[in-house]
């Protein structure tokens, strides 16, 4: 079998760390675009008491900017795998806004990020293509998923998936859910290799509901009237998606596993991305359910999370979490071999996707 492996890894942290104490001093704005008159050490409490997020990581010099930590943590996959970046046939780079100063805030896609980073990385191979994925925040798995069908064509041998955000400028300061979102990236190199046993990319299912559904995660002007900063920042109506995620995750999670063949007590570990702690606690109870199971079922650590000390770095999370598993630097969770893991996401679009992985 050609199966797609990944072989090497790289993460990136921003070194500058966010408390929730920072936000202590805003006054937040209610979607109705007024003052909300309940003190923001309260609203700071509930929001830390529904998503978790105590403290979050951002880009601490403005002159770095979101292909720059694409082509970081590039460099690391590339040096992990032990290849020549000349083998590379695609860079695929996910995001959601690409580079973003740090002043004025502007949106800029072009050139493309992933053309960037493969500049940056010093990648000189003109046969090798760059590709932004831009699907929300499951655009890394969605990333996976296209370098898998693109290695099962024999159309490629190597390609570099890479997620990464500097969220940080994106943000409505004036909106609650500024506290969500953060900075990172990590990225894999993605391989094809035959092989006799069932290892690395088994399956996987994408689901995109692309009607009203839209309007969930986008983009708008400052809930602060008088805000004079970025005219496209993150807005997002948390009980849509909420409620969208929980009906339509847990069936993506479980057809990806059935389709394969497979049952969820075989799944070892389930990588969700890391958007809201209670979300994805009742994302995974959900799952559980459909098999049938109780809450008291699902096994101690199956589902690790970073959104704690990490935030939401959208398509980062996942790939972030696995660098750091493979490689033991996740307190005392790790991937060896032979473990059947699962990486789900939902996100702007709105999306939802699921991979099956073994681990090889």
């Amino acid at each position: 079998m050609l199966q797609s492996i990944i072989t090497g890894s790289g993460s990136y942290l921003p070194k500058k760390v966010v408390p929730n104490s920072n936000f202590e001093g805003i006054t937040f704005y209610d979607e109705n675009r007024e003052p909300i008159t309940k003190p923001t050490p309260e609203i700071i409490k509930k929001f830390a008491d529904i998503t978790e997020i105590t403290e979050r990581r951002y880009v601490d010099n403005d002159n770095v900017m979101n292909s720059d930590l694409a082509a970081e943590v590039g460099r690391l996959a590339i040096e992990n795998a032990g290849i020549d970046k000349e083998e590379l046939d695609y860079v695929i780079v996910a995001h959601n806004f690409g580079d973003i100063d740090a002043n004025e805030r502007q949106v800029r896609i072009m050139p493309s990020i992933a053309a960037l980073t493969k500049k940056k990385i010093g990648i000189k191979n003109i046969l090798c293509k760059p590709y932004d994925m831009n699907f929300g925040c499951p655009g890394w798995n969605e990333g996976m998923i296209l370098a898998d069908q693109l290695l099962k064509a024999k159309v490629a041998k190597k390609i570099l998936v890479i997620g990464s955000e500097t969220l940080s400028r994106t943000v409505d300061p004036y909106d609650r859910n500024c506290m969500i979102f953060s900075d990172g990236a990590a990225g894999v190199i993605l391989e094809s290799r035959e092989t006799d046993k069932p290892v690395g990319i088994l399956h996987h299912y994408t689901r995109s509901d692309n009607g009203e559904e839209v309007s969930y995660i986008a983009t708008d002007s400052s809930l602060n009237p008088n805000y004079v900063g970025s005219k496209a920042n993150i807005r997002m109506k948390g009980r849509k998606v909420y409620e969208y995620a929980l009906t339509y995750v847990p069936q993506v999670v479980k057809k990806v596993i059935d389709d394969a063949g497979y049952t969820i007590s075989d799944i070892n570990k389930v990588l969700i991305h890391q958007a809201n702690a209670k979300m994805d606690h009742a994302i995974l109870e959900r799952v559980f359910k459909l098999y049938k199971l109780k809450v008291t079922d699902i096994p101690e650590g199956i589902a690790p999370m970073t959104i704690q000390k990490f935030g939401n770095s959208s398509v980062a999370t996942i790939p972030t979490m696995y660098d750091m598993m493979v490689k033991g630097n996740f307190l005392n969770q790790t991937l060896k071999s032979n473990d059947l893991v699962i990486f789900a996401s939902v996100g702007a679009g709105m999306n939802i996707n699921a991979i099956l992985y073994r681990m090889p």
